[in-house]
């Protein structure tokens, strides 16, 4: 699978990103003080920050997220604005809502979903979230491609 990493996206220092992966405009990847791993098929969209942190295999982060050293498992959807925060660990098929803050230390079981501030889980075990997550992730892989094509170009106003 290709990758595709926007021309205005910052990656600074030790950042790992797997095959597939989309880094959009304006994504800050930061690994000065630790390691960023983004996993294969994963999206990082428009102003999201990643400073420090493992983000795993077909997630989405959402416009303007933030994970700050703190990971996130496979097949996640970080909704938008929302905020990771230190050594919190998110599992497997989670959905973490638009807006929600978790805070640090937290671990936040597989299949969990979490919404408000600070997050708290209001579902549990809920095994529709790996179809969301990789129909969102699919959704993403399309736009990747599409952008690798060149079907979109970036323009400029006089």
């Amino acid at each position: 699978m290709p990758t595709y990493i926007d021309p205005t996206a910052i990656i600074i220092g030790d950042v790992v990103i797997g095959e597939g992966v989309s880094i959009w405009p304006y994504a800050v990847l930061r690994g000065d003080e630790g390691r960023v791993v983004i996993g294969e098929g994963s999206n990082v969209q428009d102003h999201a920050v990643i400073h420090v942190g493992v983000v795993g295999k077909d997630v989405t982060v959402g416009h303007s997220a933030v994970i700050n050293n703190a990971t996130v498992g496979d097949r996640c959807i970080i909704g938008m604005n929302s905020s990771i925060l230190d050594h919190a660990v998110v599992g497997d098929e989670c959905i973490v809502g638009a807006n929600a803050v978790v805070t640090g230390n937290s671990m936040i079981p597989p299949r969990s979903v979490v919404v408000g501030v600070p997050g708290r889980i209001i579902k549990s075990d809920d095994a529709t979230i790996r179809s969301k997550a990789m129909e969102s992730a699919e959704t993403y892989h399309h736009l990747r491609d599409e952008h690798l094509s060149g079907k979109y170009r970036r323009r400029t106003v006089p």
